[in-house]
Order: structure tokens, then sequence, then C-alpha cells
């Protein structure tokens, strides 16, 4: 069995937050949006890069996460997964710290 590595840090801001909820089983989560922006060399020439990243989060860093200002920046740590019947990936943000 080889290990796979499925992590993500991404340096963005809170583009959108929705309210606090719960699931069936009790447990906090939050949807939101992140935007990130930067330069980066990609073959030898500078890229202006923005990105658009849907977003979720459980337990302690949901509710954490649900207090936070839009427009704040912060630098995220976490993994990608496709939801059931989606055709685009989900940032499941594992923490957070200011940037």
């Amino acid at each position: 069995m080889s290990l796979v590595a499925n992590q993500l840090i991404l340096t963005a801001s809170i583009l959108e937050v929705e309210p606090l909820r719960y699931t069936p089983s009790g447990i906090p989560a939050v949807n939101s949006h992140l935007e990130h922006t930067s330069e980066i060399i990609e073959a030898g020439q500078v890229r202006q890069v923005k990105a658009v990243m849907k977003s979720v989060a459980f337990g302690a860093v949901a509710e954490q996460l649900a207090r936070q200002d839009v427009g704040s920046s912060w630098n995220f740590k976490g993994f990608v997964a496709t939801p059931r019947g989606a055709k685009h990936v989900v940032f499941h943000i594992q923490e957070f710290a200011q940037q």
C-alpha cells in the first residue's frame, strides 16, 4: 500500500461565509468561498493568478471561521475532495491562522 498525500495550503481572503449550520449528527459546519490572488512564475513568465475556491469546515474550526470578517486574509490548511454527484472539488479546511 502506498501513501498518497492530499494536503492543500492556501493563502486566501474570505470572500463569503454562510451562516453556521449543524450536520444531522450535531457537528457545527460552515460553507465559505475563499479568494486567492498572487503572481507565479510559470514557464519562465510571470503569471497573475486568481482563484475562487468553495470550502467547508467542521467542528471547532467551523465555529472559528464563522466569526471571521469577510475580506480578512488567512493561511488555510486542509485537503480537497469532490462531493458525491458533484463535478468540482471542495477545500476541507482543517486549520487556519492569521497571515
